[in-house]
């Protein structure tokens, strides 16, 4: 049954009452142990249901196809009536604009081997990217608007209504890289766009697997620049970069951080300052939260006597994002042999941990020409042995962490990055050879040093190729350095499986001298080691860490956490896009703190206000060093490159020049603290060169996960591969009748001409078809015969009703500049299109739902606005529960203070 608002209804249904049940009982073990102290967000019911919800939907997710899950989450559903939602299209020019500057970073070589060419990942079905312009109604000025000479729609005079409120919040949003859209993260756009007294602008881009990277990357780009360069037609004017926040949850985060790397290094103005909440940085799950998901020390405590051993303080599933078989996924629906992960048949290369090379050099060559394969009777070498005499690694376990040796001696190497120097290979003699080339299996870091290491023989990640997952741009925790960036405003979960890589990337950011990347990253990235030499100025960054809290706490918008990172991630806009151009280049992290007053007014519903006691500026700063020298260096080590505030106020850059960066923690009422020492974090005892690293235990247990797939889903699997041979005879089908009915194209690369009986023919077929040539277009999928996208990327298949769809689009109806004619359907296909559903003779066909939003019928009922209604409602019954427990808090100080005063009144009649 695929995903539906009935289905997930149904599903969710039953966790609702299962987790009011066990949280009743909970709840009473815990009072009777008398345990008042140790609180949680699960000790909220209102949390605890809303948390079990979104962690079903996402397991119902994984029990569906893909397709399944993004046509959901991609339904377009009506803004409520107090916000102001326009939609744009961002148009091919951006695109083309945006499109070029990776050309330019990436280069020839890289574009080819690793990236898989430069056209594939610009074919798109829409015309261009679906975005929308959001805003609060009454921060609008009601004026009559400028006609510009035609009658103006609704939504186009709002957009220039807008044009008066300044600060502008371009947000990404997150989904794993592959569902989720501008219709799932509307509510919190909206609140943002209340909380900033501005406007946000969210972008719907292209997703994972039809359009895997660098698809995403391109299209959040494209978007940036529609904003600060407006293309002719747009009705906004353009938006300086100084006014412009990036902010981005999960994947969204991830695609902000890599889009401001590219930015940087092209020379490209960058925006006032990032908000990053929850960014997935590291596909090769190489830090320790990973497995252990280690949280504070009153989490464990609680899981350890009121939780069941099963629960999850996170709701990303255990064993990953998997997927039901379908024609788009996974690319290998039957494992070969039943087997996707394998002891290896070679010896080095790869080394384990790590994956094989995209750009073979001489070298790589001829160690493939070498026999690498263990002749009949030679034993393969244990890990031990491929890794003998270097320095020792540890290693992800279920247990902890373990040691073991690792690849190359890059400690001493990543102590003097400046000094590396980087062996540049001359192009192969025999290009042939580059050409076949494809890279071996990788090899799996394993916990037991005398084992054969594992191969990993399919695809884990919906995003990239195994291969492209320890590239800085699919990974940004691998860039050569995060140095020289705005101001990052950065929130993790302390429960959260992620939030090992985003304390390091913080980390790194701040201080990039003292987290360097690993060496062999800059051996295998020309421009990863100019960037480690060029950029070395520390980022401003302020690091926050929720108590308790799972991945994206602003989705649970209800609670005290998520009240909080509202609050502060609107100050933070607020005050980096009011920074004076001459102060750009030196403001201090603290200015995203939020003010004394952290109100509620986005729900406009009164709430408790939390206040601290107030210091003067240079008197907090003084206390925050003093205090952070007490707890963390117990007065031996002196504060010399960092200063972490303890405080909600305000301190300007002025006031305290060499702040760098703030770390805190905050717990589940709002309240900040001190950040233990950087010495106690897991997180920053992960060496460099351990980073990125593909390791055995979150492979295996991936493998376990899918295993359990396979057999379940393995009729399944069987349809899926017999529907993807039909569907490649279907485009054969499609070919042979569009070249019948006049099709003549620029074949890859060559430049045809077309002979006058042709053009007479061309011009014949160009009146009597519905579709257009569009200049803009540059490519379609008939132009990728020399290029090599990954496998998923519908750009270059034909056994996918979506890519179908594609190639249709691109023939009839909105066809490259690379087409010289635009053909009319033959007869027995409009009949066929006639007959489809999903089809029309007239129109183009519906696009990939990872790209074009889906239309629903029922949509007063559909489930986005059923969530949407659900956190209006845990808001109203949360703010009236804070505002009862503020009344029975003054009742109980009253009572208290009572009682205290009658105990002395009778210790002074005895004496």
């Amino acid at each position: 049954m695929p995903v539906t608002t009935l289905s997930a209804a149904f599903y969710i249904t039953r966790v609702v009452i299962q987790t009011f049940l066990k949280h009743g009982s909970r709840k009473a073990k815990k009072l009777k142990d008398g345990n008042h102290t140790d609180e949680v967000p699960q000790d909220d019911i209102l949390f605890d249901e809303a948390f079990h919800i979104v962690k079903a939907f996402i397991e119902l997710g994984t029990q569906n196809t893909i397709e399944s899950l993004q046509a959901f989450t991609n339904t377009h559903v009506p803004s409520p009536y107090w916000a102001t939602v326009s939609a744009v299209c961002i148009p091919l020019s951006s695109c083309n604009q945006a499109a070029d500057i990776l050309i330019d970073w990436f280069g020839p070589e890289e574009l080819k081997h690793v990236v898989g060419g430069e056209r594939w990942w610009q074919v798109r079905g829409l015309d261009g990217i679906d975005a929308e312009w959001i805003a609060q109604k009454d921060h609008l000025d009601c004026a009559p608007v400028r006609t510009l000479g035609r009658n103006l729609s609704d939504s186009e005079e709002d957009i220039l209504r807008m044009n008066q409120l300044e600060t502008v919040m371009f947000y990404v949003h997150g989904g794993g890289y592959f569902w989720g859209s501008i219709n799932t993260h509307r509510y919190q756009c909206i609140k943002y766009a209340r909380k900033i007294k501005g406007r946000v602008f969210a972008v719907n881009y292209r997703k994972a697997p039809q359009y895997p990277w660098p698809c995403p990357l391109h299209d959040v780009l494209a978007a940036y620049i529609y904003l600060i360069d407006p293309p002719s037609g747009a009705l906004h004017t353009p938006i300086s970069p100084s006014k412009i926040v990036f902010a981005g949850d999960s994947a969204g985060g991830g695609l902000c951080i890599s889009a401001l790397t590219v930015l940087r290094d092209m020379g490209f103005p960058m925006p006032a300052g990032a908000v990053l909440i929850s960014p997935w940085v590291d596909l090769t799950h190489s830090f320790p939260s990973v497995m252990q998901n280690t949280a504070t020390a009153s989490f464990c405590l609680y899981i350890e006597l009121y939780l069941p051993i099963s629960s999850s303080q996170d709701i990303i599933p255990e064993h990953g994002f998997l997927a039901r078989p379908s024609t788009l996924w996974p690319m290998d629906p039957l494992s070969k042999d039943g087997r996707r992960i394998v002891p290896t048949t070679t010896n080095p290369p790869p080394e384990p941990g790590h994956t094989d090379t995209l750009k073979p050099s001489i070298k790589r060559l001829e160690e493939e020409e070498r026999a690498d394969i263990p002749s009949s009777g030679e034993a393969l070498k244990t890990q031990e042995e491929m890794l003998e005499g270097r320095p020792p690694v540890r290693v992800l376990s279920d247990s902890g962490i373990g040691t073991m040796s690792d690849l190359k001696d890059e400690e001493s190497s990543n102590s003097n990055i400046g000094s590396l120097k980087v062996e540049v290979d001359k192009k192969p003699e025999n290009d042939c050879d580059v050409e076949s080339w494809e890279p071996k299996p990788p090899k799996l870091l394993m916990e037991n040093p005398n084992a054969v290491p594992l191969e990993l023989r399919s695809q884990i990640q919906q995003y990239a190729t195994t291969e492209q997952l320890t590239h800085p741009l699919v990974s940004p925790v691998l860039q050569g350095s995060l140095a020289n960036l705005p101001p990052l405003y950065i929130i993790a979960g302390d429960g959260e499986v992620l939030r090992d890589e985003i304390i390091y990337l913080a980390h790194r950011a701040a201080f990039p001298k003292d987290y360097p990347t690993r060496t062999g990253v800059l051996r295998d990235g020309r421009r990863q080691k100019e960037n480690a030499e060029k950029f070395q100025m520390p980022t401003k960054v302020h690091l926050q860490v929720f108590d308790g809290m799972c991945h994206v706490l602003t989705v649970f918008t209800f609670t005290e956490s998520a009240n909080y990172a509202y609050g502060a991630i609107a100050e933070f806009t607020k005050r980096v896009t009011h920074y004076k151009e001459e102060d750009n280049q030196s403001h201090s992290p603290d200015s995203q703190h939020p003010p004394l007053d952290v109100s509620s007014e986005s729900d406009g519903l009164s709430r408790p206000q939390i206040r601290k006691p107030f210091k003067t500026k240079l008197e907090k700063a003084a206390a925050s060093v003093h205090l952070d020298i007490g707890l963390h260096q117990h007065g031996e080590e002196a504060v010399n490159h960092e200063v972490c505030v303890n405080v909600t106020g305000l301190v300007s850059s002025s006031d305290i020049p060499s702040i760098m960066m703030i770390r805190e923690r905050v717990d589940i009422f709002g309240k900040v603290r001190l950040m233990e020492s950087q010495e106690e974090l897991p997180a920053l005892r992960v060496k460099p060169c351990e980073v990125g690293l593909i390791k055995e235990a979150p492979a295996l247990r991936w493998l376990k996960g899918q295993e359990i797939w396979d057999k379940r889903y393995k009729r399944d699997a069987q349809k899926v591969i017999k529907r993807r041979r039909q569907l490649e005879a279907k485009a054969e089908r499609i070919m042979k009748n569009a070249v019948e009915q006049g099709l003549i194209h620029k074949s890859s690369g060559r430049l045809e001409v077309v002979s006058s009986q042709e053009s007479k023919v061309s011009e014949h077929k160009k009146q009597s078809s519905v579709g257009k040539v569009q200049v803009d277009r540059r490519w379609g999928p008939l132009d990728l015969e020399n290029e090599t996208p990954p496998p998923s990327a519908i750009a270059k298949r034909r056994d996918t009703p979506e890519a179908l769809a594609l190639l249709k689009k691109s023939i009839y109806h909105t066809a490259p500049a690379t087409h010289h004619t635009v053909p009319r359907l033959k007869a027995i296909d409009a009949l066929r299109a006639a007959l489809d559903p999903k089809d029309d003779p007239d129109r183009p066909p519906q696009q990939s739902v990872s790209e074009q939003q889906v239309r629903a019928t029922l949509i007063l009922v559909h489930g986005l606005r059923m969530w949407d209604g659900l956190v209006r409602y845990f808001g109203r019954r949360t703010s009236a529960k804070a505002s009862n427990g503020g009344k029975h808090a003054i009742d109980t100080i009253k009572s208290v203070t009572s009682g205290m005063r009658e105990d002395a009144r009778r210790s002074e009649r005895t004496v």
